[in-house]
């Protein structure tokens, strides 16, 4: 092993000197050098890109993979410069589970075959999920993790070079300030009748050893500044680089929010063929509701049809009640989603009643003239 002594001895000679000067500097007893205005905004600047992006890089972590153990485990795998394992979205698990589901329940009866088409649809969610994980990890996360991992230890390195320099610089300042003082004080005219003519010649010396001293402190001055103004130099050219990152940053925000854009519109295309699909099922609902009746012997009047068919309810034919209507009133806005439900306002008050053969999760909703299906979630009936 090879152990230069000297090298140590310099090395720990100049980190005492500079936590001497710090020390100082905090307690008001030495002068510290400032940057410039310009300097400082540019640091900080760059701190507040560095907060920042850290910030925003954590949450579109969690955003993408809210699983705190996924997360860790990607991490360490990064770290180990090995591939994850590919991992099922929840959508995708849902719609294997639906599909499960629908072999045990039979897939011809109503229940059945609706899982398997929602089965399938989660599945295709999942995969459009999968793709915009994908996308936004290469072209978001991928470039603020650099910035993070590269860019900026690299300016934190310089800045903490130039932060020595700076130190370097003021206790090179301060050992020329001392040593000139010092050559002052010996260069004084020395008292006759109180000094000893041998103090002429010690007083003589001591000025030439000072002056030495002094002249050798300005060099050593200017060898620090020299050095500072360099390291300085370094260090802005890489934090006028931040406005580069910025820019950089601004390209891939727009590719991130492209991906965001395509996938729910993806994803909305997939719900809409779901609910398309869904449409062309008869309706489950009333013709349970109608084979319940039939088995307890419940039947209509002679000559009195249901207005509840077997695939739609048709609201024009729907009559109130003689009794059984009742006061509710409007817990939510609920917008109607076609022309057999009634939209709602939040607190006002409607007329319901149920008619036979209705899902019960439903009722008939009536405000003056209009009338339609309202669902009891969004409703508080009043006595």
């Amino acid at each position: 092993m090879d152990f230069n002594v000297k090298k140590l001895a310099s090395d720990a000679g100049v980190f005492f000197t500079r936590a001497v000067q710090f020390t100082e500097e905090k307690l008001g007893q030495a002068e510290k050098t400032e940057l410039d205005a310009h300097f400082e905004n540019l640091l900080s600047r760059a701190d507040c890109t560095k907060n920042w992006t850290e910030k925003i890089f954590r949450q579109t972590e969690v955003l993408l993979q809210p699983n705190p153990s996924a997360r860790i485990e990607e991490f360490l795998y990064e770290k180990l410069d090995r591939k994850a394992p590919s991992r099922i979205t929840n959508a995708e698990l849902l719609g294997q589970y639906m599909q499960d589901a629908a072999k045990e329940f039979g897939a011809g009866g109503p229940y059945g075959s609706t899982l398997i088409k929602v089965g399938e649809c989660e599945r295709r969610l999942g995969g459009a999920e999968r793709e915009f994980l994908q996308t936004s990890a290469i072209s978001f996360l991928t470039p603020l993790r650099n910035f993070l991992e590269g860019d900026w230890r690299t300016i934190s390195k310089e800045r903490r070079l130039l932060e020595n320099r700076r130190l370097d610089l003021d206790a090179c300042k301060t050992r020329l300030k001392k040593a000139k003082a010092a050559e002052a004080k010996a260069a004084m005219t020395p008292d006759f009748q109180e000094t000893r003519p041998r103090n002429y010649v010690l007083s003589a010396s001591a000025s030439a050893l000072w002056s030495e001293e002094v002249d050798k402190a300005e060099h050593e001055l200017r060898v620090a500044q020299t050095e500072f103004d360099r390291q300085a130099e370094v260090t802005r050219l890489l934090l006028e680089g931040i406005s580069s990152t910025h820019v950089n940053h601004l390209r891939c925000l727009h590719e991130f929010v492209e991906a965001q854009a395509a996938y729910y519109k993806q994803c909305h295309l997939h719900m809409q063929e779901l609910q398309k699909e869904l449409g062309r099922f008869p309706n489950a609902f009333a013709v349970n509701s109608v084979n319940s009746m039939a088995a307890t012997g419940s039947s209509l009047p002679a000559g009195i049809t249901s207005p509840v068919e077997a695939d739609t309810l048709k609201i024009e034919e729907v009559q109130a009640p003689a009794t059984g209507t009742r006061k509710a009133k409007v817990l939510y806005d609920y917008d109607a989603a076609d022309s057999s439900e009634l939209s709602l306002l939040a607190d006002e008050l409607i007329t319901v009643y149920t008619v036979p053969g209705m899902d019960s999760d439903w009722l008939i909703g009536e405000r003056g003239n209009q009338k339609g299906k309202v669902p009891v979630t969004y409703l508080e009936l009043l006595s």
